[in-house]
């Protein structure tokens, strides 16, 4: 079974992010490197990818005189999509485990992130979802 693992945070966050010691976010980024190894390791690992800054998002709506509708992020928006993890694991609660892993990443000073990770399963082709 496929599952999206999406990490979230808020403008907050980010900047908050951006005041980490160097040090500090080194072993954020080596801590989710090694649960990449582990994924690859066990055949788990499908993909991950971080996005770019939330302010660089646009909201396209449909169209008009032909052409996408675009607008920014809108300010009053409480969280942004940061990154997402994709997993093929054997049962829901392996993806659960592994989001723990990722949201228990190291902060400043070695504590948890505790990033909130949300984990959904994907479609199965031909069900009513798709």
């Amino acid at each position: 079974m496929k599952y999206i693992l999406m990490m979230s945070g808020t403008k907050v966050g980010v900047a908050a992010y951006h005041t980490w010691s160097q040090s500090d976010r080194d072993t954020h980024m080596q801590t989710k490197g090694a649960i990449v190894e582990e994924l690859v390791e066990t055949g788990e690992f499908v993909a991950t990818q971080p996005l770019a800054e939330p302010r660089e998002a646009k909201v396209v709506r449909g169209e008009k005189n032909g052409l996408p509708v675009t607008d920014g992020v809108f300010p009053e928006s409480k969280e942004f999509l940061l990154g997402y993890w994709i997993v093929d694991v054997a049962a829901p609660e392996r993806a659960y485990v592994i989001a723990g892993r990722i949201s228990a990443a190291p902060g400043p000073g070695g504590v948890p992130t505790n990033m909130p990770i949300e984990v959904r399963q994907f479609a199965v082709p031909g069900s009513a979802a798709n």
